[in-house]
């Protein structure tokens, strides 16, 4: 294995899981070990504890009070304790040796609390020697009768230590098969998915145009899938976009390699038709004219598909000046008097707009024209400053744009407002106020007209 994989699975998400979940199984161990240990020590003492308790129902049958030594080292050796006293409602009895051992420690079960309880108990069951423990509690049996003991810690300790290594042996193989269920879990239903789709990333960036090493997606339903599946769609998304812009590439070359020809043939056309302006033929005067327009709009075609594929935008020239000349400028530019088209200024004469007056007037004659073209008779151009920003409205009362040409809104060759069109005008209107550090987007659209609203910082 080589040192970058090495590396990769040391520092890798299956890495951190694995350790984690030992780190969880763990702790797991150590949460049932304690209390499990905690509770074997005052079961140790409360079965010490019911023993004395009989035990002291055989003093009590004895005459007296008393009995013989041996049955008292007997009794004592059944409990396991050096001492036994009882205190009853009316009085007290006890079982001991005449020298009985002096006690170290004392434990009360009657007003010990877990966290005391499970402190003392870990204290015995880490600690070394043999102590005289003096434990203190209420007869299981009998609620009145208090036994008071003296034992030994190291029986106490020994079955601790016997008991916790059962309890942890068990938890701890509990635990790991658990973790190792959990790992194998997540090492499914997660951290492979995820690698599934790393690959696929890394796949779609060394070769984007490669459709196939593409992964499918899986038909789960929860967040991984979503995942996977949204992932398809922007890599496929992001490869048609590629594809498009190697497609726009290649025709922004194409056009610039045929563009000093092409107009060299444009040239010569419009020359031939200013000859034939002098003609006194009645038939050829009524061509011209459309001839004219023809050749116009075919070097506006090649003008426009030029400066939308050149590289980089045209640096701005921000200037101050009244917006409503530039409208007045853009009706002389686009009325069409022949076909009634016109353009009605609505803007206040005192607003000002500080930009690119040469370039915000391209992008309202690409409105404008887009306007005319889709059959249009008039274009209201308004304006208002509000909001620390110019908003401009341009609305037509044409048909309306297309579905298509409003699900590609924008688009260079697909979002065109007019049947056969390029759609270049209204790329070319966004790409003028994304410059400007304002925006265009199509307001209303229906069959009374569309309107557009452009927006640019005041």
């Amino acid at each position: 294995m080589s040192g970058r994989a090495q590396t990769r699975l040391a520092g890798g998400l299956s890495a951190r899981l694995l350790v984690l979940t030992l780190l969880f199984a763990m702790a797991s161990v150590v949460l049932i070990f304690v209390p499990s240990v905690s509770r074997y020590r005052l079961s140790y003492f409360e079965d010490r504890i019911d023993a004395a308790h009989l035990a002291v129902y055989s003093i009590e049958a004895a005459p007296d009070n008393m009995v013989s030594k041996d049955l008292a080292d007997m009794l004592l050796a059944h409990v396991g304790a050096h001492g036994i006293i009882a205190h009853l409602s009316d009085r007290t009895l006890m079982l001991a040796p005449d020298m009985p051992p002096a006690a170290d420690v004392t434990y009360d079960l009657r007003k010990q609390g877990m966290a005391e309880m499970i402190g003392d108990s870990l204290a015995t069951f880490f600690g070394s020697g043999n102590r005289v423990m003096r434990v203190l509690g209420i007869a299981p049996k009998d609620k009145d009768v208090t036994i008071e003991l003296l034992l030994d810690e190291e029986p106490l300790r020994q079955g601790m230590w016997e008991f916790g290594t059962r309890v942890f042996t068990l938890s701890a193989v509990i635990a790991l098969i658990t973790a190792a269920l959990l790992y194998f879990a997540l090492q499914w239903l997660l951290v492979m998915p995820l690698r599934r789709m790393t690959a696929s990333v890394i796949a779609f960036r060394d070769n984007p145009e490669d459709a196939s090493r593409a992964a499918a997606p899986s038909r789960r339903n929860d967040e991984i899938g979503v995942a996977e599946r949204e992932l398809a769609t922007m890599e496929e998304t992001v490869r048609q976009a590629l594809r498009q812009k190697e497609h726009l590439a290649a025709l922004g070359t194409a056009v610039g390699k045929i563009n000093h020809d092409l107009r060299g043939i444009l040239s010569t056309a419009r020359l031939m038709s200013d000859s034939l302006a002098a003609s006194d033929s009645p038939q050829v005067r009524k061509v011209i004219p459309v001839l004219l327009a023809a050749i116009d709009r075919a070097v506006a075609l090649c003008t426009g598909t030029l400066n939308y594929t050149r590289e980089g935008a045209a640096p701005l020239k921000k200037s101050r000046f009244a917006l409503a000349g530039l409208v007045d400028e853009l009706a002389r530019s686009v009325e069409r008097p022949g076909n009634g088209f016109a353009v009605a200024n609505r803007v206040p004469d005192q607003l000002n707009a500080e930009a690119d007056r040469d370039q915000l007037l391209r992008a309202l004659e690409n409105l404008a024209r887009n306007a005319a073209d889709s059959g249009a008779k008039r274009c209201t151009v308004t304006a208002s400053n509000s909001g620390g920003a110019l908003t401009i409205e341009v609305a037509d009362d044409g048909p309306g744009l297309a579905p298509k040409a409003r699900d590609n809104l924008f688009r260079p060759f697909a979002g065109s407002a007019r049947p056969g069109g390029t759609g270049l005008g209204l790329a070319i209107a966004r790409e003028v106020m994304r410059a400007h550090g304002g925006e265009i987007e199509l307001k209303e659209s229906g069959a009374g007209g569309t309107a557009f609203r452009l927006t640019l910082p005041a």
